[in-house]
């Protein structure tokens, strides 16, 4: 297995405190490798950073057309969200139009990541429900599909549901059967199927490309809506507001994708540890070698591409870095 590198260095004052291992791959559309670092070829969960590819079944079986699924309602089929207000009453909303409520989400209630939002329910004396999970409108969107195809909707989480055998087959047109199996549980209850970072990436890097009606309209959702794919104060929002140009999804333990779909280009990476800092550091730290960021975008991308560490007299300790000579250029 070849050696993973040190991509991000975690400093307190003057010296390095801690360092994140970091495996990342660019391939183009077609394939070609043209940057790496680390072990492309290990296999990876990739979690919620393939949740573009399981909203794709949403519009292809018709589904979306049927119970007039908006361009909103598409970033949210697509979204980690942090369970704000703006995500929580859109998913009611569509749930309550395909006639059920939450009840009917497989994925369990937990507190929204937003914490301002995690406090205001602490305050109203309410308790979080399944539409605060992260993942509640990829869920929903999965609903949608089991209803139209008149299957059960008590069972849509189970591997051999139909539900997921159309994930499974998308991931396979786009990784190029590189999916391995067996797959795990993710956290919400979906099947989750390891895939090769090199894979995952030529994944991405398709999708950005594709100009089938599905690839295109999620595109235009996640980017017309990216504060419906994270949230406030989210990575993911904030790269694609300040860079509309690019699609960014995290998945969690330390994963990242992104593409570039007016350069054909897709883009995976995994940090060891699992750090959500390690990925986030990481990812703008490729944007930067790749010349994807104005001066406008890298501003606004800065608390993301370096973070200052704080005591909590709030007092600049250190910061987070991208270590230098990390990434490996083919040159193109």
């Amino acid at each position: 297995m070849p050696a993973i590198p040190i991509a991000v260095e975690v400093c307190r004052g003057a010296h390095v405190e801690s360092r994140h291992a970091v495996s990342a791959v660019v391939v183009d559309a077609s394939g070609t490798i043209l940057a790496q670092a680390g072990d492309i070829g290990q296999a990876v969960f990739p979690r919620s950073a393939i949740k573009p590819f399981q909203a794709i079944p949403l519009i292809e079986t018709g589904a979306a057309e049927r119970f007039a699924v908006s361009r909103e309602e598409l970033a949210l089929a697509c979204a980690s969200h942090g369970g704000e207000p703006m995500h929580v009453e859109r998913v009611a909303a569509w749930l309550a139009r395909l006639g059920m409520d939450d009840e009917r989400l497989g994925c369990g209630p937990h507190r929204p990541t937003h914490l301002p939002s995690a406090d205001a329910l602490v305050r109203a004396g309410e308790r979080p429900r399944r539409l605060h999970n992260n993942c509640s409108g990829k869920h929903t969107g999965m609903l949608a599909v089991a209803l139209h195809m008149s299957e059960d909707p008590d069972t849509y989480l189970q591997v051999d549901h139909p539900v997921q055998r159309r994930v499974r087959a998308v991931l396979d047109r786009y990784t190029g059967d590189r999916v391995v199996d067996p797959p795990g549980t993710d956290g919400c209850g979906v099947p989750s199927w390891p895939i090769p970072l090199q894979g995952l990436a030529l994944a991405v890097a398709r999708f950005g490309a594709d100009e089938a009606p599905a690839a295109v309209a999620l595109r235009r959702a996640m980017t017309a809506h990216p504060e419906l794919v994270a949230g406030s104060g989210r990575c993911c929002t904030a790269v694609m507001r300040a860079a509309p140009h690019i699609l960014a999804k995290t998945g969690a333990e330390g994963v990242f994708v992104a593409a570039v779909p007016e350069r054909r280009i897709g883009l995976a990476l995994k940090a060891t540890d699992g750090a959500t800092r390690a990925a986030e550091v990481t990812l703008l730290a490729i944007f930067e070698r790749l010349g994807l960021l104005d001066d406008r975008a890298r501003e606004a991308l800065a608390p993301f591409a370096r973070p200052v560490l704080r005591n909590f007299a709030g007092t600049e300790v250190g910061e987070v870095r991208p270590a230098a000579d990390w990434l490996a250029m083919t040159g193109r």
